[in-house]
């Protein structure tokens, strides 16, 4: 790997060595004796006669080291941990439970009959840390209605991903058939303080859209789920039991809404979000020489559409800027329906999109998954430049034929341009190295 691919790949490992969770944890959360403060919110911990966590999340175990260390060897706590099966590590305190992803599976299940368990006997003296990151969704799920099982649930998120509906249309579906999802972790507790600290790059005004939002309010209603049925046309492809509720949808309870006693004594903090991803890979790509433009305008966009925008301002900085490196630095999720039956993941496909569009021009593009996993691959994402094409051509890969069938990995492994990070233990979402010159 040379040239400009090289460097692509440079910004991607500096920017993931400047969002390490542990140092984050030390550096934004502080003590002063019994006194705990973050972002502005400031705890006695001697105030609690106890204090427990749940982490969840694919930076789970990070998180929960990071929180340990800030409060041992003085402060005990006890915890539920939810992690990946391949990703599952042990931390002092916490009960460490395997659990599916992008699937849930029975491991989700006795990840979120853990949490509640432990929330059920939750009181005013009680101080209770939520440790969020992404594929919390799939990693902690449990039915709200006895009718429906882990298998229709299974089967549901199958639906919704494949449908190609962006992820807060998922959420909104997901949330009223869940136990633990939409405020719900919340109300499991609602007598104790509860401070949730949340990895992610979901915009602000979106926070619920974490891990679909267990311990915040939840805006979505009833009647978006059912729009969201029906504007994919979901009906009669759902499992009966849950085809049962949204022909009857008043008999769907609500979830927590804004003034639900549940929040009265909760917070919220974004401990790493999408402005540091942004700050660390701009950061990361100046010190390169580049003339760096940051953008998240693509977030939830289709891939072809993400993907001509994106270089498209490639293509305008580097106009403004002649003789000079230029970057586009772009994060969030692309929308990429699954449409074979290959081995890929959204990055992946983002990556191979571009490949016929920057045939024999100096450009590099970057799409990887900070979590270290996208979609079926046990590669992160990829990387492709201006000789990509005629590359693969020469290898008998023909890129049209893997994007259609959804084979990504496939297309990038045998040219050696598939990242392949292994797990990161951490998760803000995906980013997009763009660079020209």
């Amino acid at each position: 790997m040379t040239g400009l691919k090289q460097l692509a790949r440079q910004i991607f490992d500096d920017t993931l060595a400047g969002v390490d969770i542990p140092r984050t944890f030390e550096r934004k959360l502080t003590r002063d004796g019994s006194r705990l403060s973050v972002e502005g919110v400031t705890l006695d911990l001697a105030a609690y006669r106890s204090i427990r966590a749940v982490a969840m999340g694919k930076a789970s175990a990070a998180m929960a080291r990071g929180l340990v260390e800030r409060l041992m060897p003085d402060v005990p706590v006890e915890g539920v941990l939810a992690a990946p099966h391949d990703d599952l590590a042990e931390v002092a305190g916490f009960c460490a439970i395997g659990a599916g992803h992008p699937i849930p599976d029975e491991g989700s299940a006795a990840a979120a009959r853990a949490i509640l368990n432990l929330l059920a006997t939750a009181n005013a003296q009680t101080l209770i840390f939520f440790l969020l990151s992404g594929g919390s969704s799939a990693l902690v799920e449990l039915p709200l209605s006895p009718e429906i099982t882990l298998r229709d649930l299974q089967e549901l998120h199958r639906l919704l991903v494949n449908c190609g509906a962006p992820i807060d249309e998922m959420n909104a579906v997901r949330k009223h058939l869940s136990a633990v999802k939409g405020g719900r972790l919340a109300a499991a507790a609602p007598a104790a303080m509860k401070l949730s600290l949340g990895v992610t790059d979901v915009p602000q005004g979106r926070e619920s859209a974490l891990a679909s939002g267990p311990t915040l309010p939840d805006p979505t209603t009833v009647a978006d789920a059912c729009r969201v049925i029906e504007r994919y046309g979901l009906l009669p492809k759902l499992p009966a039991a849950i085809r049962a509720k949204f022909e009857r949808p008043g008999e769907i309870p609500e979830t927590p809404k804004a003034g639900d006693p549940a929040f009265a004594r909760a917070h919220f903090v974004m401990l790493l979000g999408m402005g540091d991803l942004f700050h660390h890979a701009h950061r990361a790509a100046e010190a390169r020489d580049c003339v760096t433009v940051c953008d998240n305008t693509t977030d939830d966009w289709p891939i072809e559409k993400a993907s001509d925008y994106l270089l498209g301002e490639l293509a305008r900085l580097r106009s403004a800027r002649p003789g000079r490196r230029v970057a586009v630095i772009a994060d969030g999720e692309v929308s990429s329906p699954v449409t074979g039956d290959g081995v890929g993941g959204r990055n992946l496909a983002f990556v191979l999109n571009c490949v016929e569009k920057i045939a024999g021009q100096n450009i590099a593009v970057l799409s990887a998954g900070t979590d270290g996993k996208d979609g079926s691959s046990p590669a992160a994402g990829a990387v492709a430049d201006g000789r990509t094409l005629e590359r693969a051509r020469a290898a008998g890969l023909s890129a049209p034929e893997y994007f259609r069938r959804c084979d990504s990995y496939n297309f990038f492994r045998p040219l050696g341009d598939a990242i392949e990070t292994g797990p990161t233990h951490n998760n803000l979402r995906d980013l997009r190295i763009l660079l020209a010159e």
